[in-house]
């Protein structure tokens, strides 16, 4: 150990911003582990590097006691003043142990240290960068495929897509470049594990942030989103401004911006829709391609309402499977109970109705 070591480890602090306190208090640490696996001693040693100079010595540790219950760590009052008058009990005895042989140790263990901190720092780093891109898109490429998992390169590492983020009839194949959304950031003993996502909400409201400058710049915000990977997504658009239409801005000239969404997702219906605070208002469009005749709020508190529709926009309201109401329940927070004229009215041509809503004609 030497000056070009200490300028070494400076030089390792600027690089790789590991504190040079940090770094020579952990090799003293090792040392002290490593004279006494080499020598065979479960005496109290202390190791002390000099910050100028390099040079490395090692102290035995000595407690001044009354009575002697260990000789390997304690001395007596009377050997200590031995060694110097001034001692009194509970004091620490400290005296030079350093072998002749101990350079090359030292030399040794300092490498192993170093190494495992540059590791632990950039690991560091990786997770303190990706946990502040948590909730973003990148574009990275299939590194490798492990059962139904994929291992996909965004650039300082490794992410994890799992069976469950990716979108039901999507394929994949090693090298394929696709976009995802970074899930969650948690830390490892192997280092920061990045869990990557295609089939969250948050993918297609990032997409649209990046193709639409409405939303990216406030203009247009997005209100609410609700999805089912590979088939089907809503999104409620709102603005405060009376000369923008929020969903003619998401849709673009002639379809062009969301159709460059729907071809990244490979075909996924998107359903845009204009946000209204008025919850009757809301519920209808969200419904959207149904037609809706009449929604009835049942209790505002808990968000449930009933929502009357034409008898042959039953199926179309309802959706395939159900997916249209209950993506529209989501986007909009409510409870939907959908009913047909005929179910809810009855079969009669026209029925007066409480004073809070219309009269319907059928």
């Amino acid at each position: 150990m030497n000056k070009e070591f200490i300028q070494a480890i400076e030089d390792l602090e600027k690089e790789r911003h590991i504190s040079k306190e940090v770094l020579i208090e952990a090799i003293e640490s090792a040392l002290v582990s490593a004279y006494k696996k080499n020598y065979g001693t479960s005496q109290n040693v202390r190791v002390d590097i000099d910050q100028e100079t390099g040079d490395i010595n090692v102290y035995m540790r000595m407690d001044v006691v009354e009575e002697l219950e260990d000789e390997l760590t304690q001395l007596t009052l009377e050997e200590a003043k031995e060694i110097d008058y001034r001692y009194e009990v509970g004091d620490i005895v400290e005296y030079q142990v350093t072998p002749r042989d101990f350079g090359r140790i030292a030399a040794q263990t300092a490498k192993q240290v170093v190494v495992q901190r540059i590791r632990e720092a950039e690991r560091g780093m990786i997770f303190d960068d990706y946990i502040t891109r948590q909730g973003e898109i990148v574009t990275g490429s299939v590194q490798r495929i492990s059962n139904d998992t994929l291992f996909v390169n965004i650039g300082k590492t490794e992410g994890i897509l799992s069976a469950n983020e990716q979108v039901p009839g999507e394929t994949y194949k090693i090298n394929d470049r696709l976009k995802v959304f970074i899930m969650d950031v948690k830390k490892s003993n192997k280092g920061p594990q990045v869990f990557l996502s295609r089939s969250h909400p948050g993918l297609v409201k990032r997409l649209f942030e990046l193709e639409v400058p409405e939303i990216e710049d406030g203009t247009v915000e997005i209100r609410g989103i609700a999805r089912e990977a590979g088939s089907r997504t809503k999104m409620a658009v709102y603005t405060e401004f009376e000369n923008v239409d929020p969903v003619g801005s998401c849709v673009g000239t002639r379809g062009a911006r969301v159709q460059a969404i729907v071809d990244e997702l490979n075909g996924e219906k998107i359903d845009i829709i204009p946000w209204s605070e008025d919850p009757a208002e809301l519920i209808a469009n969200v419904l959207s391609p149904a037609k809706v005749e009449k929604v009835i709020i049942d209790q505002e508190e808990e968000k449930m309402a009933t929502v009357v529709v034409p008898d042959y926009q039953l199926s179309l309201a309802i959706g395939k499977e159900g997916q249209n109401v209950r993506l529209a329940a989501r986007v909009s927070g409510w409870k939907i109970d959908i009913k047909s004229h005929t179910q809810y009215f009855g079969n009669a041509d026209f029925v007066e109705v409480d004073e809070d809503f219309t009269e319907v004609e059928e």
